[in-house]
């Protein structure tokens, strides 16, 4: 009864403001997930009197570093939603799940995606929402120029520049630049047989297929022109998906959220998987951020019954279907492969089972994340080294996890 009860305990009573620091998912720079968030806090609090939610949210290429400096600062959230929870559970700054989660709400996540949200077998990491990626295209410029999806590099290559040859602004937008370079690359390694890591968890980042992976990006779509007027490690993804919901875009890889925004512009958007060099490649990109309550302000009992209330199944479809993104409970999921409003989706919420996600476990990994984000693109680029990149981001990688 102790655990069932943790996520209600009233131990911790008085009033209180919970302190909640997201991340922004509206893909024009909008208020949307603030308005969401405080829809949500809204509700909760007028059915928990007694307690408050002070939500502040921030831009995803911001918002991993603020949070890290409001706990260096000791100033540490209650609740955080970010990209990684590992470095914080290692470091005992966090409530293990079943601290704060009733039992049925715990019973109701993904299992694969709780469990990526393990540190030593226990939990800390709550999935929030999930997606997968795939290449995406534009339907009207590849008719026009009579093209058919790929499904090789080559086939990447030459319709990249068939497209050029048509005055498309970017044939293949590739960002690299500090937003989300870690998923992009990961994308990249993952079509020819790579990855960050190999089947027991080391650290490959300087294997031999990532290196093919982005010597085959310089060589080919950077070193040919087809990436568009700015550099890849200049780039990052929200101004490449609005490019692409401009019609500036042939080619890209995107996440679920983008069929939104390009539809609000009329953009017909066609769907593959990433070619590897000779087909579909062995996984695609899944996604998974997460849900983490800080133990700093002793708020367990509260941040339980709040986070309880946000992953009922109207908040957490609420927030799927405001960006398109894939729900991480199972109820959720059965109501949405069950709804044809949703057909759009279940591409990728097949795809999801199968998919890799990021080493999240690794309490290293915040740190390689944030190396990769800032080296990456420089492997591309005209003075670029893919191998001396790789192998200098994975020396660092290899570093950080003998400290741990």
């Amino acid at each position: 009864m102790t655990v069932a009860l943790a996520g209600c305990s009233s131990s911790d009573g008085g009033d209180v403001t919970l302190k909640f620091v997201a991340a922004d998912y509206d893909p024009e720079g909008g208020d949307s997930t603030q308005r969401h968030w405080d829809g949500v806090a809204e509700a909760f609090e007028a059915e928990n009197k007694g307690i408050k939610v002070d939500v502040t949210i921030h831009d995803w290429k911001d918002v991993d570093r603020e949070v890290a400096e409001m706990v260096e600062a000791g100033q540490a959230p209650d609740i955080a939603q970010i990209g990684a929870y590992a470095d914080y559970a290692a470091d005992g700054k966090l409530y293990s799940v079943d601290e704060m989660l009733s039992i049925p709400v715990q019973a109701n996540m993904l299992a694969p995606l709780a469990e990526a949200g393990e540190v030593g077998r226990v939990q800390y990491g709550i999935p929030f929402v999930a997606s997968t990626r795939l290449l995406f295209y534009n339907e009207k410029l590849f008719t026009q120029a009579g093209l058919e999806p790929p499904k090789t590099w080559d086939g990447i290559e030459n319709a990249a520049k068939a497209l050029k040859e048509r005055g498309v602004k970017y044939p293949f937008a590739l960002p690299l630049g500090n937003e989300e370079a870690q998923a992009e690359t990961m994308m990249w390694m993952l079509s020819n047989g790579g990855g960050y890591t190999d089947s027991v968890g080391t650290y490959t980042i300087d294997s031999e297929q990532n290196v093919e992976a982005f010597s085959w990006l310089k060589d080919t779509l950077v070193g040919e022109g087809l990436t568009g007027p700015v550099a890849p490690a200049k780039l990052d993804r929200k101004p490449a998906f609005t490019a692409f919901a401009n019609g500036e875009v042939g080619m890209l890889n995107g996440h679920p959220s983008l069929l939104q925004q390009a539809g609000k512009k009329g953009v017909e958007v066609g769907m593959v998987p990433l070619p590897g060099p000779k087909g579909k490649a062995r996984s695609s990109m899944g996604v998974a951020d997460w849900m983490m309550g800080f133990k700093q302000n002793g708020h367990a009992g509260q941040i339980g019954k709040f986070l309880d209330f946000a992953y009922s199944d109207e908040n957490v479809l609420k927030f799927a279907d405001e960006y398109d993104l894939l729900p991480v409970t199972v109820s959720a999921s059965e109501a949405m492969s069950a709804d044809p409003a949703h057909k759009n989706l279940w591409p990728f919420l097949d795809a999801l089972p199968e998919s890799t996600l990021y080493p999240v476990g690794k309490t290293s990994w915040a740190k390689v994340s944030e190396s990769v984000k800032k080296q990456i693109g420089t492997a591309v680029g005209p003075d670029g080294d893919p191998t001396g990149t790789l192998t200098a981001i994975g020396r660092e990688a290899s570093a950080l996890e003998n400290a741990e």
